[in-house]
């Protein structure tokens, strides 16, 4: 029977951890919906009602768009040319995390690097072979709408 010295108890847990840590960080199957740390387990994409408000209208920026993470609502809505509204979800296809960034016309998931389009969420960076879910939104007077 080996000695359960310090030295001894202290590498075997080192090992375990470092093991541990290398799974973790596999590749693995792009079809996991695991999310990664910091990320809520099987987040909403949008609340399940027609005609919720979602934002102002005038929070969403031409060429640009917002994150909208509240409550059930986990979402992008982007403008693409004026007047023209995307809602997309906020959630990466790649492997869950949620999307925490929209810049120079692409939103951004932070996890793996994972880039898509404001026009219509398809993918303009992998890792990540399928788009954003486009989740449908209308304008109704001053606010965007789930649709």
């Amino acid at each position: 029977m080996a000695d359960l010295t310090r030295r001894n108890v202290l590498t075997a847990g080192t090992i375990g951890v470092a093991g541990v840590a290398l799974v973790g960080c596999s590749s693995g199957d792009d079809t996991a919906t695991t999310p990664t740390a910091g990320t809520s387990a099987a987040p909403a994409t949008s609340p399940a009602q027609t005609g919720q408000e979602v934002t102002a209208v005038s929070d969403v920026p031409v060429d640009g768009g917002i994150i909208v993470d509240s409550g059930d609502t986990k979402m992008v809505v982007t403008q693409p040319t004026a007047g023209e509204y995307v809602g997309l979800s906020a959630v990466c296809p790649h492997q869950g995390c949620l999307v925490n960034q929209i810049e120079n016309q692409v939103i951004v998931c932070p996890c793996h690097g994972s880039q898509f389009s404001i026009v219509d969420g398809s993918v303009v960076q992998g890792p990540a072979t399928t788009g954003l879910e486009s989740i449908p939104v209308e304008v109704a007077g001053d606010q965007i709408v789930l649709g």
